[in-house]
């Protein structure tokens, strides 16, 4: 009997849960520059961060108020959204949850159209994205960025601090749970595809 090489892997993680604000795009592209560059991924950080803020748009748009700034107020706890990153192996996933069922749609866009670029950007700089729908529910609209290099964090116990404004501070309750019992459910499904 030989015994098989084992081949060594590379996985981290990174969690936020914001309130579904517009000002929530604003954080989410901090979270992102600032895991990218813990991880010393630097070089990814302005593609990563558009995706991310076309992602994190949506689900805004999708399961909070709009473009609209609410007042403190009328925020509550089913008003969340969870961002995730996650590196494995050679892959970097942006993975944006939200409580809604609808699944985005790439609107047909002219030279004249507002808006409706988002998915598109995404496809342009992702090398495949898609939906994950959870057993938790809601959805995980997720894209994967191929990297050159692993990330490299500093292995001296430091750990990252955001402060998260807040207008853009989740409140707790189930739905927070949701967000991240679905997350974590994708990322088991990604380790299981692996054994």
């Amino acid at each position: 009997m030989t015994a098989t090489p084992s081949v060594a892997r590379t996985f981290h993680l990174s969690r936020l849960h914001l309130a579904a604000v517009p000002a929530a795009v604003s954080v989410s592209r901090a979270f992102v520059r600032q895991v990218l560059t813990h991880w010393k991924l630097e070089d990814h950080a302005a593609d990563v961060a558009l995706m991310t803020s076309e992602l994190v748009s949506n689900a805004v748009k999708e399961t909070g108020f709009g473009d609209r700034q609410p007042k403190p107020w009328e925020v509550t706890a089913r008003h969340v959204i969870a961002l995730q990153l996650r590196v494995l192996d050679g892959s970097l996933f942006i993975e944006v949850w939200d409580r809604s069922v609808q699944v985005p749609v790439k609107q047909t866009v002219t030279d004249e159209t507002e808006g409706g670029r988002g998915l598109h950007l995404v496809e342009a700089l992702a090398k495949d994205w898609g939906i994950y729908r959870p057993p938790a529910g809601g959805k995980i609209v997720w894209a994967r960025v191929l990297l050159t290099l692993p990330p490299r964090p500093d292995l001296d116990g430091s750990t990252l601090h955001l402060r998260v404004p807040d207008e853009a501070a989740p409140r707790s309750g189930a739905v927070k749970d949701q967000a991240s019992t679905g997350l974590m459910q994708r990322v088991l499904d990604g380790l299981h595809r692996l054994l």
